[in-house]
């Protein structure tokens, strides 16, 4: 039986910035419902990244959010008794969940500094397409590049 239609919840923009995008990623940076921490930390890595940069730190999220989003994904799929790892084209949407969740989960990884320094550093290296975001990226590219051959098996 097929799963319930997925609900998509209208979310308000943040209050510095005004864009839908950048509340969403507070939502991701966000544990146990601790929004106003969550924004401290995002609002005080922008002030990181203009410091270090002298750019706008939206420029900055946009262009690694851009260079981090994955292009295609491999899914596992069964068939005739055998799983095969088939590559799909991913969505704007997917794109920008799976790029916020390898850019936090980089910065979450590192130790021994504030989270809004981490995740100032790791925005940096994605913008400039460095950094272990970045490397999750291409590794999933390159597997979907090496199940090439299983792309007629996708619906």
């Amino acid at each position: 039986m097929r799963s319930k239609k997925k609900i998509i919840r209208n979310i308000n923009p943040d209050p510095k910035y005004k864009r839908k995008d950048i509340a969403k990623f507070i939502n991701y940076i966000m544990k146990r419902g601790k929004k106003s921490k969550a924004q401290k930390i995002l609002y005080k890595a922008f002030d990181i990244i203009k410091k270090k940069t002298d750019k706008d730190p939206l420029e900055i999220f946009d262009k690694a959010i851009d260079n981090i989003s994955p292009r295609v994904e491999v899914r596992s799929r069964r068939i005739g008794g055998a799983n095969y790892q088939i590559p799909y084209k991913t969505d704007a949407q997917r794109r920008f969940i799976l790029a916020s969740r390898w850019i936090l989960n980089a910065a979450r990884s590192k130790k021994g500094q504030p989270m809004a320094n981490k995740l100032a550093i790791e925005l940096i290296q994605a913008s400039k397409g460095e950094g272990s975001a970045f490397q999750k990226k291409e590794s999933v590219h390159r597997m979907a590049k090496a199940n090439k051959a299983f792309a007629h098996f996708a619906n």
